[in-house]
């Protein structure tokens, strides 16, 4: 089936089953994509943060087709043809980047996900990178881990092509037809051992840690919130 067929699809089944039917549909939309996901590492815990370096708008469908997360994604994602509609009905919590003074209210929305036994994942970055460049892990949605007691499991996500990356001027149709003619891109889910936060944690502390995990560069981390 084509990526339009599966969208379109998508589209009827979704509001019809909900959440039972995002990982079908997002595994077909990466067979339609002819896009491989292998995974290594644990298995996601029921209430985990799951916190990854950021390449693509695959990152979130290989998540989606991987394990039951809600995903943290900025609130243009919410308008994107198909994948907006099925990061809905997996329960997103959109980030209005607009709006800094509503960062606190998602990070209680993520806090209250993974205290009801949701596992929510984040891309703390905040954008997309490619390559050597990376950005560093921002600290603020570790505070839900902290406040949930909840388990910080880092994730490296890594492509065997470059084509995959989503950044710069690049639109997310021409991203989908540079990878359509790939026809055999892998992204690779690698998960690293997973993180307690004692109660009262530092944020920053957890989010360096979680980012040295991942393979991102410590010394790097933007302590804002």
């Amino acid at each position: 089936m084509t990526l339009a067929g599966v969208l379109v699809l998508g589209l009827l089944l979704v509001p019809l089953l909900r959440g039972r039917a995002v990982r079908p549909l997002a595994r077909a939309v990466l067979a339609s994509l002819g896009v491989r996901v292998r995974g290594r590492g644990p298995a996601v815990r029921p209430g985990s943060l799951l916190v990854a370096n950021h390449v693509s708008w695959l990152d979130v469908v290989a998540l989606l087709a991987s394990a039951p997360v809600r995903p943290v994604a900025k609130r243009e994602v919410r308008g994107w043809p198909g994948i907006g509609g099925l990061a809905g009905a997996a329960g997103a919590i959109f980030v209005d980047r607009s709006r800094p003074k509503s960062l606190p209210g998602t990070v209680a929305e993520v806090t209250a996900a993974l205290r009801a036994g949701r596992s929510v994942a984040v891309f703390p970055e905040g954008t997309t990178f490619c390559g050597a460049t990376r950005g560093a892990f921002r600290p603020a949605m570790f505070q839900a881990a902290v406040d949930a007691g909840a388990p910080v499991l880092p994730l490296a996500i890594t492509y065997d092509s470059p084509a995959a990356a989503f950044v710069g001027d690049d639109t997310l149709w021409s991203s989908v037809r540079r990878v359509a003619t790939l026809r055999g891109l892998t992204v690779t889910l690698a998960g690293g051992p997973a993180l307690h936060p004692v109660a009262d944690a530092d944020r920053r502390m957890v989010a360096r840690a979680a980012q040295a995990s991942v393979g991102l560069t410590p010394a790097a981390l933007d302590l804002a919130a």
